[in-house]
């Protein structure tokens, strides 16, 4: 065996390229068209992540499409900036004109793709690659050469394909899972078949549509791969692409290898995707996910208390990736998560009380109610027969919404800020970004620190014209978070009632 082929068996002293395409197949989601200024601040935000090689879109789509890449390719980044081509001439000259780094060329291979898409010969599709692949060495450019369908693909003839564009000077080879039909055992062999076959970097490209996306990814890597295009999110065509949290964080913490992500900041570039894409992360998504570092069962909660490794990885912990830990309540809760959230704001109470209050929380859960700390802070206070010694810092007095047919939303509000009446009008995006904004300004000028909404979501909504809409919130202080709730028939003022809850208990802390 080789030294090459040992490296592959082995793999730990691997430094493992991250590639990502969220702004290229991730836009490709059904419904997701990212805005220039949305691409341009995702690129900074992945460049600031430490990602080897942004995939910042298709020049020859449109002007729009080309402008982008452009705009990208001239930020000045760290990462390489890299467009996608066919393997035409015009589609390369686009690459060209927008100066990136690396132009990623692709034909079909597989014969369904040959006969129903390009209707183009094995012996032609060869010919194109090699010329093309030497047109993009030619003009002074790294090229990528992308066998597209390659797990559908007649292996022998692959190889031949993936050498002839070897033999044109190509950097580096992707093998694409186009159509995510593949599983790990698989993978491994082709990648390993490939590895074998040529000298020059593998990359792979595995799509999600049986929810192997990552799985197949880490074979490739076991079987030699150097480089792993990802989306955030998991984000592409149909069922998405491989995520590019769980793929870095399985290669770090599983198998022990390098990747330059600095992942600190996977939870916020997370956050980022979600919102301009308007693609919700599920609550119980990997890493990322609300629940990834959540607790509510009494067993788990009281191990995560005494030491995080009982009831989590301990190879991967929620700082590092930028996320946090969180002691839920519900009807699951034991006895020691109200102690840990009742001393956060400086409740010590006998077992007895702590009791009643465990009980009182449960019966609310079993209703279907989901605890914020507000509730369980007010039950306490029932329970003591002790109304809060502290005042309310913020109380709103007046809140006024306009929006309509060609009109920002447009929120004024007066609120009693510590004793001191203060006013703010803001624009956003909608009446609540507007509201929310007013009232984090009022807060902002007059306490002083970083407030931070760190979670938002409306909860329950009953039916009928008269809708009662029920938020909650989250809002973070240094190391401390406190959620709450708001129920209207206004969704504007329940995002607010919930806002105001959570920053009055989070500053009584």
């Amino acid at each position: 065996m080789s030294e090459r082929e040992r490296d592959s068996a082995h793999g730990t002293s691997r430094t493992i390229e991250i590639f990502d395409t969220t702004l290229r197949d991730g836009e490709q989601t059904p419904g997701i068209s990212f805005s220039l200024e949305q691409k341009r601040t995702i690129a900074r935000q992945l460049d600031k992540l430490g990602v080897d090689v942004i995939e910042a879109g298709y020049p020859i789509a449109s002007k729009e499409e080309k402008a982008i890449v452009q705009s990208i390719a001239s930020e000045g980044l760290s990462a390489r900036v890299c467009g996608l081509a066919r393997v035409l001439t015009q589609d390369i000259d686009a690459c060209i004109d927008c100066e990136v780094d690396l132009i990623h060329i692709f034909v079909p291979s597989s014969r369904i793709q040959r006969d129903h898409t390009t209707h183009m010969s094995e012996e032609a599709v060869k010919e194109q690659t090699y010329a093309m692949t030497k047109y993009v060495k030619e003009h002074g450019f790294a090229c990528m050469f992308s066998a597209m369908d390659a797990t559908r693909t007649d292996l022998e003839y692959l190889l031949e394909l993936f050498k002839t564009a070897e033999a044109a000077g190509a950097d580096i080879l992707n093998v694409p899972d186009t159509v995510g039909v593949s599983e790990p055992f698989a993978i491994y062999e082709l990648v390993g078949a490939i590895y074998r076959a040529v000298r020059v970097p593998i990359s792979i490209h595995c799509h999600n549509d049986f929810g192997l996306g990552v799985a197949n990814s880490l074979a490739a890597v076991k079987a030699g791969a150097s480089q792993v295009q990802v989306s955030m999110n998991g984000l592409g065509e149909r069922a998405g692409n491989a995520d590019l949290v769980e793929t870095v964080m399985s290669l770090s913490a599983i198998y022990g290898l390098s990747t330059n992500i600095k992942t600190a900041y996977l939870f916020e570039t997370a956050k980022m995707v979600e919102r301009f894409s308007g693609v919700q992360i599920p609550i119980t998504k990997p890493i990322v996910g609300e629940n990834a570092f959540s607790h509510e069962s009494g067993i788990h909660a009281h191990g995560v208390i005494e030491k995080s490794e009982t009831f989590e990885p301990g190879i991967m912990t929620p700082e590092m990736v930028g996320h946090r830990r969180r002691i839920v309540l519900g009807k699951h809760t034991g006895r020691h998560s109200v102690e840990k959230k009742l001393s956060e704001i400086g409740m010590f109470l006998p077992r007895e009380q702590v009791d009643e209050i465990l009980e009182r929380v449960k019966e609310l859960s079993a209703g279907g109610k989901k605890v914020t700390d507000d509730d369980l802070f007010t039950i306490a206070e029932v329970v003591t027969g002790e109304v809060s010694k502290h005042e309310r810092v913020v109380e709103l007095k007046e809140l006024s919404v306009m929006t309509g047919n060609n009109l920002i939303p447009t929120a004024s509000l007066k609120a009693i800020v510590r004793g001191k009446e203060c006013c703010s009008a803001q624009m956003g995006v909608g009446p609540v970004d507007a509201a929310l904004k007013a009232v984090q300004e009022v807060i902002g000028d007059e306490i002083g620190g970083c407030i931070e909404l760190k979670d938002f979501r409306i909860e329950a909504i009953t039916g009928g014209s008269n809708a009662l809409a029920e938020v909650i919130v989250g809002v973070k202080k240094g190391d401390r978070m406190v959620t709450a709730r708001g129920a209207r028939d206004d969704i504007v003022m329940a995002s607010i009632e919930a806002y105001v809850n959570a920053v009055n208990r989070l500053l009584q802390g």
